[in-house]
């Protein structure tokens, strides 16, 4: 057919290279481009706030194509895992001695987690089988504090600590800079009150500080 002429009478299809009508050569829709639309929407609105039909919206497509990818969006909770734990080195534990492989997993962990802090609740609690990409950190996390000679009985337990550790830590990031002020009632609680007035002194800024602090407790666990 004439592509000029269907051009002429409204046609989608031009010579200058529009698509023509009719399904598409390549996929709209594919999950890792839904996982990083969800992953934007949570970002800015919560995931209460996300739905599949805002989450439809903001790809530019019908909210019942969504479902030929996700059923729900519960079902986005693995998709959104398996983004956040791509972006962690665990190459460090085969780099480095297990103490300074462990401060730069957690470091970088809590920085992974501090860029979305709206999502680590639902993370926190989510199970692993499904969920390669974390199942291959901690394989890597393990198999490190084994040979480093964390006895195999207590070597989860060191992983949960690290973990606890670093998923508070990440949502301190974006707690609100007056988070400790005691406000009128700073007279009731002079000790308190007294220590946050001095936290402004630290050199270092202090959620950074608090994050070092309980880094290096946390390391001391480990043989040196």
């Amino acid at each position: 057919m004439n592509v000029q002429a269907r051009s002429g009478s409204g046609a989608t299809g031009t010579a200058s290279g529009t698509r023509k009508s009719g399904r598409p050569a390549v996929a709209v829709l594919n999950r890792e481009a839904i996982t990083k639309a969800a992953l934007a929407l949570i970002d800015a609105k919560g995931y209460d706030a996300m739905t599949m039909k805002s989450l439809a919206t903001e790809l530019g497509v019908a909210a019942s194509a969504l479902y030929n990818h996700v059923s729900s969006k519960q079902d986005l909770w693995i998709p959104l895992q398996e983004e956040l734990m791509a972006k962690l080195d665990t190459s460090v534990f085969q780099r480095l001695p297990l103490r300074s492989a462990m401060a730069a997993w957690a470091r970088n962990y809590r920085d992974v987690l501090a860029e979305h802090p709206r999502v680590i609740a639902g993370i926190a609690t989510l199970p692993v089988k499904d969920s390669p990409r974390t199942l291959a950190q901690y394989e890597a996390v393990t198999s490190a504090l084994e040979r480093g000679g964390i006895p195999a009985v207590r070597v989860v337990s060191v992983l949960v600590a690290f973990e606890s550790f670093i998923f508070g830590s990440a949502l301190d990031v974006s707690a609100p800079a007056d988070i400790f002020d005691s406000g009128a009632d700073a007279a009731q609680y002079p000790h308190f009150a007294a220590a946050v007035t001095q936290r402004a002194a630290l050199p270092a800024d202090p959620t950074e500080d608090a994050f070092e602090l309980g880094l290096s407790a946390l390391l001391n666990v480990l043989p040196s």
